[in-house]
């Protein structure tokens, strides 16, 4: 029951699995005594009181949190005042219940675990009970548990494989997930990015089912697009217009496919490698060519999209040109003749990009996660003072001097690069990751990126934001703990990491997400080319039987193959007993027997009773030992033998 309270604290009120564990503690007190909450009034106090309690911290007794907590509530009281067999039935019947809700509460593959084994430890318990074992007898009922756990595997995966899914998979979302503050957003303002960078959740994973990586340096996943700039503070347009199949613009370049399995996060973005093209179920490509849902992903989703190095657009209509060149009317004298140095000499617009990505170069710009407040309007002591930031300066500083100089421009946020786990083959995209870049309009080219980071910290962009820190780190240029960060780099630390990183993967993937395109495409690879529910559920009926079969004739086979050699073994014994002159009577049964061929051959008493202790065990036991049987043979074998030509009565004289 221990582990059932894990998944509770994330979504429950903490007192209530604290008051769980006190009545446990208390039972473990109370029961060598002999107290139990025997009156009524009290259970009728107690349970008022647990009543408004929950009421009061969830403002409500409807929903499945306060469902959950009155369960766990109901169970606590119920062990104060349990006595008899019955109620302890109760009990274990209400803890399996307290399992399910856990897993309806969430299914990540811990807390899945920890469910799994409460589950066992409560069969384990039963079984225990019900055999009346000693108090140190515990492997018994545990490899009792496991046994019966192991034959109900077959079932529990046929079920899973051939039961009709109606809906998604295995993904509960009965309790709404508290997602992280301060995520991913369609507002891009100083620190919110910065902010993510120590962050280890999880974004989405990728996999490259082509084997087509691109570059880490190139691995930009674009999550939004930003048009309306207020100086170091951007915003997403409220409703961004899909982008109809007959607009779409063509891609050039080969396509890269991906398969993106992207975690909850409350939104509507979802990402994809530059450029995506052709949107999948359920999404949308809007203006600024990136990817939404048509709903919000409060659950884990799971997608295929294929995306192009390049866009060829045409140009650019004149409401677009005038929203992308508009600029905030506080923008100072001295940021303004900075531009005007840039264009001076009617420069082409690529050349007043290379200006100005070589004044961030050149000038001191420093790449720092934690560079001071800025304001919205702060873009001079940005750029003539301070002159230190993260991505998201960099990307809104740029994306304002660039429409100051006549350009076109527009914040485009997502991530950049990932973690490759190479023992699961897939990338893994953490919150850390998050990025900022810029997308400028050059009539010869279209939009082109322009990443303002790559020329300030160029590490972060090649190696990646953990290498940078790292790096940064070694050099003393930050406060990170070495020799924790040395530990958790160590080779052994790494694999043990990746490859609980792969099981997740492959419980989210394979497991919850097994629904009913992912049953289909299951069915067809196997041969199975009717899928219907009805042709499914003849199927598993059928089936089921017929493993039920196999193992009543497998078990059935194992105990005659054991009986069978127990009686074997027996006749050999009499055989030697005989020629030693204690012939066994047809009519006689194994005690009575040992009793007096012990009194024929004293010399062998102790081990002729083993012998025939060991029989009836073997015997009558319902469910003996297998080390009583390798005993039974060793002192069979060990039985003294005559040789073929000898008398027995030459050694034990009949009376």
């Amino acid at each position: 029951m221990l582990f059932t309270l894990p998944p509770m604290f994330g979504t429950l009120a903490i007192w209530v699995p604290v008051l769980f564990l006190i009545t446990l503690a208390a039972k473990f007190w109370m029961e060598p005594k002999g107290y139990r909450l025997r009156s009524v009034i009290w259970k009728f106090v107690l349970a008022g009181v647990t009543l408004a309690a929950i009421f009061f911290s969830y403002g409500s007794l409807k929903g499945i949190e306060p469902g959950v907590s009155l369960i766990v509530v109901l169970m606590s009281l119920k062990i104060l005042e349990a006595h008899s067999a019955r109620e302890f039935q109760i009990m274990v019947m209400i803890a399996w219940v307290i399992c399910l809700c856990g897993f309806f509460l969430s299914q990540d593959l811990t807390i899945a675990l920890c469910l799994m084994i409460a589950f066992a430890l409560l069969l384990v318990s039963l079984i225990q009970f019900y055999r009346g074992s000693s108090p140190g007898a515990v492997w018994p009922p545990v490899l009792t548990a496991c046994k019966l756990l192991a034959q109900a595997l077959p079932l529990i995966i046929l079920l899973f494989l051939l039961f009709p899914r109606v809906n998604t998979g295995f993904r509960f979302q009965i309790a709404q997930p508290g997602w992280m503050a301060g995520g991913f957003s369609d507002r891009l303002f100083p620190g919110s990015v910065a902010s993510l960078a120590k962050s280890s959740d999880v974004a989405f994973h990728a996999e490259f089912p082509d084997d087509r990586i691109p570059s880490l340096p190139a691995m930009y996943w674009r999550g939004a697009v930003m048009w309306e700039g207020e100086g170091l503070e951007w915003r997403s347009p409220g409703a961004p217009a899909s982008i109809p199949r007959a607009f779409r613009q063509a891609r050039k370049g080969q396509a890269i496919r991906q398969w993106i399995t992207i975690e909850p996060h409350g939104g509507r973005w979802m990402f994809a490698l530059d450029s995506p093209s052709e949107p999948p179920s359920g999404a949308t490509v809007v203006t600024g060519n990136y990817l939404l849902s048509d709903h919000l992903i409060r659950k884990p989703r799971r997608y295929e999209v294929r995306s192009f190095p390049r866009i060829s657009e045409e140009e650019l209509r004149p409401r677009e040109r005038k929203i992308l060149l508009e600029v905030p009317p506080w923008i100072s004298p001295a940021v303004r003749e900075l531009t005007q140095s840039w264009t001076a000499g009617s420069a082409s617009p690529r050349t007043v990009v290379n200006k100005a990505l070589q004044f961030f170069r050149t000038q001191g710009f420093r790449y720092s996660l934690s560079p001071g407040e800025y304001k919205r309007n702060d873009l001079d002591e940005f750029l003539f003072r301070r002159r230190a930031g993260f991505c998201e300066h960099y990307a809104a500083g740029f994306a304002t001097l660039m429409r100051l100089a006549g350009i076109p421009a527009r914040v485009v946020v997502g991530y950049l690069g990932g973690e490759y786990n190479e023992v699961g083959r897939f990338f893994i995209v953490r919150q850390a990751d998050a990025h900022a870049w810029c997308e400028v309009w050059l009539p010869e080219s279209g939009w082109v990126r322009v990443d303002p980071t790559s020329v300030v910290a160029p590490e972060r962009v090649n190696l990646g934001l953990a290498s940078f820190l790292d790096r940064r780190a070694t050099s003393g240029q930050t406060t990170n703990n070495a020799f924790a960060r040395n530990l958790s780099r160590q080779p052994i630390f790494t694999t043990v990491r990746l490859a609980w990183d792969t099981l997740n993967y492959a419980w989210d993937t394979r497991v919850l997400s097994f629904d009913a395109d992912a049953q289909q495409s299951f069915l067809t690879g196997i041969g199975i080319a009717d899928g219907t529910p009805v042709s499914l559920i003849i199927r598993t009926l059928l089936i089921a039987p017929a493993l039920l079969a196999i193992y009543v004739a497998w078990m059935w086979w194992q105990t005659r193959s054991r009986r069978d050699r127990v009686k074997a073994l027996y006749e050999r014994f009499c055989r030697k007993a005989a020629r030693l002159g204690a012939r066994r009577d047809p009519w006689e049964g194994p005690s009575d027997f040992s009793n007096r061929a012990a009194q024929l051959l004293p010399n062998e008493s102790d081990r002729i009773r083993q012998i025939s202790n060991a029989y009836i065990a073997l015997r009558y036991s319902a469910e003996p030992a297998p080390s009583v049987l390798d005993q039974f043979a060793r002192e069979v074998n060990a039985f003294v033998i005559v040789p073929h030509g000898s008398r027995g009565s030459e050694r034990v004289r009949s009376p």
